[in-house]
């Protein structure tokens, strides 16, 4: 039950993920990677699929590696918090909501720009 759980699990964070591509402001790998994190609790048959999709393999392998995200996408994901999660602010009309999503966003930019380390670009 568990396994159908983890699987399900997955196939909801590729859609999300996949509807990521198109979605301006919504991140798209970080849900492939708990995709492949979902897969491998219930199929290695779709854990390397995700692992060999074009444009979003290679992200995955490189954060499970250790390896991190390279300075041009981590610049792409801070200005996207910054610039989405300013205008979501301006666009609330009670004040707590908005000091939700501006906290959320300053969490989001801190953790890209401290926790994730940057990949060395390859020589």
């Amino acid at each position: 039950m568990l396994r159908w759980l983890w699987f399900g699990l997955g196939w909801i964070a590729v859609a999300i993920g996949s509807i990521g591509i198109v979605v301006p402001g919504l991140p798209t790998t970080v849900f492939f990677i708990i995709a492949a994190a979902c897969f491998s609790r219930s199929s290695p048959r779709f854990e390397q699929w995700v692992l060999t999709r074009p444009g979003v393999g290679p992200l995955v392998r490189d954060y499970r590696a250790g390896l991190g995200m390279p300075r041009k996408a981590k610049v792409a994901a801070i200005v996207s918090i910054v610039v989405f999660g300013g205008l979501s602010a301006w666009l609330l009309d009670r004040w707590w909501a908005r000091a939700i999503v501006l906290g959320l966003g300053l969490v989001g930019v801190a953790w890209v720009g401290w926790k994730v380390p940057t990949k060395r670009p390859s020589s």
